[in-house]
């Protein structure tokens, strides 16, 4: 339901506590307490049949009988009875309830699902059960039974642990660090991590959003709601759990590759999530991000009176790929103005030892101004020659100084003050800078704010276009995963595994099958007269690895080498495994290419975020070497390259002594490829080449499985049932035939249109743009055009429309979901100079039938009066025109679907 009345419970202008008490030590005195202390400044009630008053304030026996309708009830009730509460506090009016009381149990016939039900009735939305609650400083509501209410601030918090949060409202005191909200969402009944997502990432109070998650529930809707937030701002996730193994065993390499953890890390990833490991770590970040904005570059300035700290910091800083900041002659030469000749001479700016609250000042006033650097680094080494304390009231005095002459962006500045009282933290923190315990903390601090913004980077990259000609045959694909399914087969045999790959144009060494060895022999025949080798392997659906049995025998130059190997490996198997279904040996033409790579692709199944593709160093020891990177598809060629790049094998695909660089691109297509394929064919579980070789020719699998299965529907709504993210919806391209035979053909929008869009809007009239936008637009950023581009599919859809003779982008029609997917809003944009050739009305029945096909109740869209063209369109298309209410100027068109 996404941000359906969150409003109304993290902003609420009334409150009850239904289960407050006057028993010191029960939850309901707790929560009655903490509201009472953080003032909250709406009506306020409780709610407790044994009661007349609790506290001095009266207590009434019902929601009904309350004086007020609450916007928002807090329940501590006992579990048995929360149902009925639920049910009565919504026949009031009440928009929602956070739920503290735990024991409601799950699944079906539980007082959890008679509580959802109860809620849905009225469309009441829950937060919880079994939660600490929810702490809302601007709203001075504490409703929740922490020990202690945090000060109004930036950051959001949202915890599937209570105590999580407890602890952070603790630490945040100390650090005079401010939250937005906290919330702590329990078993999440109702309201989960992507709502609340949602919720704040649109939340102008906030800068930054931490999370502390234990598991995802609904991975579609998180991803889509994560990747949303993180284009707008940090969003930070430390989960617990890294070390627990796959619950199951897995059946390929690569299956055993994909960890739990490892997936979850791909999916941060994905979604634009800066992971951190421990507290430490968000507390840390929590400094950082809730006092700064982000750099526009990494070179880190410097500057300390202990030249070994400085060496450290410097050390801890190239580690995590930042950039010390230059010493230019003209920096030098500032410095040496105003320093002894004994300071550093470079960066780190070492001012030696016994520097003193003047010398800091002005060496701080100078890396402050320098164009070179991206922000500094301020540390103190206590000595008994200059006061600690002086020295940090001066600095924050040059700080604050600098950022009242500022305008637009400031150069952070963040500090270590090596064993310092808890004063001087207190009052570097209350001057806005984040301050640290040791110089690797704030180093990592900086490095948060460069990852998000390579982060909000990366994700707006326009991809490179996908190579001509790439077409798989997806309905060959499809009958043979169909016919081993209709013979009860969990596996592909290798004949079909190489008919499979050449479907999606995956290079593979061919494979001839063989029962027993004269068939084996008859097989090989042909290759050596060619001039070959031949390898032997063993063929079973049962036996995975077949090195584990002895399965493989290479380097055979003879008929009677291939008849005694084929025996030997069918013996070798049977008595290895005698469970095990043996349909005979696969013969293959060794492959010579002695300077290729050898690297294991695959796909997996996650039990929570569905398809995985996985890359890595392929071999027989491909766990133990455990290089590989994982990415949830679908993948485009940055995407692919960003994934190899992730491991250390990808070092060896460059060119090295008489070694030639791989062909550009060649793994990463086979990627791409792949996870086309998963696309088109949930019911491959999992998959593996292992080895493929790459080499300056390209690529060659030289053994692959595929493991098979009917799929149970892991994610609800349109597009591949087992892709936690949405993929590209090719079914809705479009061959279209407008006024005079014109041939025009859509499809969705993608993210390489950019220049396309650019050059469209080259082609239309000022007039016209203000009539789309609502305001005269002179210029389109880079960024303004990524928004517009690089769409969540889950959420809104855009088409374009080409001209099939010249390919220009001729216009574009889009529509953007609500937040409960039932109503979405449309906008249209077409070429001032082809206005009246019927494209706007062909592109609106377009948007309508995809919105129908959604399941979306209505579309709606607001259109200024003077734009008669558009309004005319709409009422021909059935649309209800009505004006504002507010602003005259403008028309609410709605069409009930």
């Amino acid at each position: 339901m996404s941000t359906y009345r969150l409003k109304n419970l993290l902003a609420p202008r009334s409150v009850a506590l239904i289960g407050a008490s006057p028993r010191q030590g029960s939850v309901g005195r707790a929560i009655l307490g903490n509201i009472q202390k953080a003032q909250f400044k709406g009506e306020f009630g409780l709610v407790n049949p044994r009661y007349s008053e609790i506290d001095g304030i009266k207590a009434s026996g019902s929601v009904a009988t309350l004086s007020f309708a609450p916007e928002l009830v807090v329940i501590t009730a006992p579990a048995k009875a929360i149902p009925i509460l639920i049910d009565e506090a919504g026949r009031c009016g009440t928009a929602g309830a956070v739920i503290v009381s735990a024991g409601l149990g799950h699944g079906k016939g539980s007082m959890a699902e008679a509580a959802e039900q109860a809620a849905k009735k009225y469309g009441m939305r829950l937060i919880g059960p079994n939660c600490l609650g929810m702490m809302l400083p601007d709203a001075n509501l504490n409703a929740s039974f922490s020990a202690h209410m945090p000060s109004a601030g930036n950051l959001a918090l949202i915890s599937q642990s209570g105590a999580i949060a407890a602890g952070m409202v603790d630490w945040a005191a100390q650090r005079a660090v401010g939250f937005s909200g906290i919330v702590s969402i329990g078993d999440q009944l109702d309201v989960d991590i992507a709502d609340l997502l949602d919720y704040f990432a649109l939340d102008g109070k906030t800068q930054a959003i931490l999370l502390y998650i234990e598991a995802v529930k609904d991975a579609r809707k998180f991803m889509s709601a994560a990747r949303a937030a993180a284009r707008i701002k940090p969003v930070v996730v430390v989960k617990s759990g890294r070390m627990a193994q796959g619950a199951k065993a897995a059946a390929t390499h690569t299956g055993a590759l994909a960890g739990s953890d490892a997936v979850y890390d791909a999916a941060f990833q994905r979604a634009g999530m800066l992971r951190v490991s421990d507290l430490r770590e968000l507390f840390d970040c929590a400094e950082t991000l809730g006092r700064l904005k982000s750099p526009p570059g990494k070179r880190l300035a410097i500057l300390t009176n202990g030249g070994g700290i400085g060496v450290l910091a410097v050390d801890r800083l190239a580690e995590l790929s930042g950039v010390p900041a230059e010493m230019t002659p003209d920096l030098r030469a500032k410095l040496d103005a105003v320093l002894p000749p004994t300071w550093s001479g470079s960066n780190p700016v070492d001012i030696v030892g016994d520097a003193d609250p003047a010398r800091y000042a002005a060496a701080l006033e100078i890396l402050l101004g320098d164009p070179g650097s991206d922000a500094v680094l301020v540390m103190n080494v206590q000595t008994a020659i200059a006061r600690a304390d002086d020295i940090a009231t001066t600095v924050t005095g040059v700080v604050e100084a600098y950022r009242r002459k500022r305008r637009g962006w400031v150069k952070p500045m963040l500090a270590v003050w090596v064993g310092a009282e808890p004063a001087i933290g207190d009052l570097l923190s209350h001057a806005g800078i984040p301050n640290y315990l040791t110089e690797d903390d704030a180093v990592r601090g900086f490095m948060y704010l460069v990852r998000h913004r390579e982060v909000v980077e990366a994700l707006a990259q326009v991809p490179p276009a996908m190579p001509a000609g790439f077409v798989p045959d997806v309905a060959r694909a499809r009958s043979i995963v169909g016919a081993a399914l209709s013979d009860g087969r969990q596996w592909l045999d290798p004949t079909e595994v190489n008919q499979l790959f050449d479907a999606y144009e995956i290079p593979m060494v061919p494979v001839l099958a063989a029962a027993d060895p004269d068939q084996a022999a008859i097989q090989a025949a042909p290759l050596f007269a060619g001039g070959a080798t031949v390898v032997v392997k063993i063929m079973s659906r049962d036996i995975a690895h077949k090195s584990d049995v002895g399965g493989v025998i290479l380097n055979l130059s003879t008929v009677d080498a291939v008849r005694k190997a084929t025996e030997d490996i069918l013996a070798r198997a049977k008595a290895l495994r005698p469970d095990a279904r043996i349909s005979g040996v696969m013969v293959q033409a060794m492959v010579l290419r002695p300077k290729a790579r050898e690297l294991i692709l695959g796909l997996a199944d996650d039990p929570t975020f569905g398809t995985v593709v996985v890359f890595g160093r392929g071999g027989t020891a491909v766990e133990i070497i455990n290089d590989k990177a994982l990415a949830l598809p679908p993948l485009d060629l940055q995407l692919a390259r960003s994934l190899i790049e992730r491991t250390r094998v990808s070092r060896l695909l460059r060119a090295y002594r008489d070694v030639p660089a791989v062909k550009d691109d060649a793994v990463a297509m086979v990627l791409v490829k792949l996870a086309q394929m998963a696309a088109d064919i949930p019911d491959i579980r999992e998959l593996d080449i292992n080895p493929l070789l790459a080499d300056e020719t390209g690529v060659l699998a030289v053994d692959a499985c595929v493991a098979i299965g009917r799929i149970a529907r892991k994610f609800q709504g349109a597009g591949p049932a087992n892709f936690a993210v949405r993929p590209y919806p090719s079914q809705w391209q479009r061959h279209i035939e407008v006024k005079d035979g014109w041939r025009v053909f859509v499809r969705p929008i993608r993210p390489e249109d950019e220049p396309q869009i650019h050059e469209l809007l080259r082609h239309v009239a000022s007039h016209d743009l203000r009539l789309r936008f609502f305001a005269p637009m002179k210029e389109f950023s880079h960024e303004f055009i990524a928004r517009l581009t690089q769409l969540d599919y889950a959420r809104a859809m855009a088409f374009v429309a080409f001209d099939e003779v010249t390919n220009e982008l001729l216009g574009v029609v889009r529509i953007h979901s609500d937040s409960i997917y039932e109503s979405g809003e449309y906008a249209i944009l077409l070429r001032s100079d082809l206005k009246g050739r019927g494209l706007g009305w062909s592109l609106m029945q377009l948007i309508i039938e995809y919105a129908r096909s959604e399941g979306l109740k209505a579309i709606s869209g607001d259109v200024l009066t003077e734009n008669t063209v558009m309004l005319t369109m709409c009422r021909n298309l059935g649309f209800q025109v009505k004006s504002d209410p507010v602003e005259h100027d403008i028309c609410n068109v709605r069409l009930a679907l």
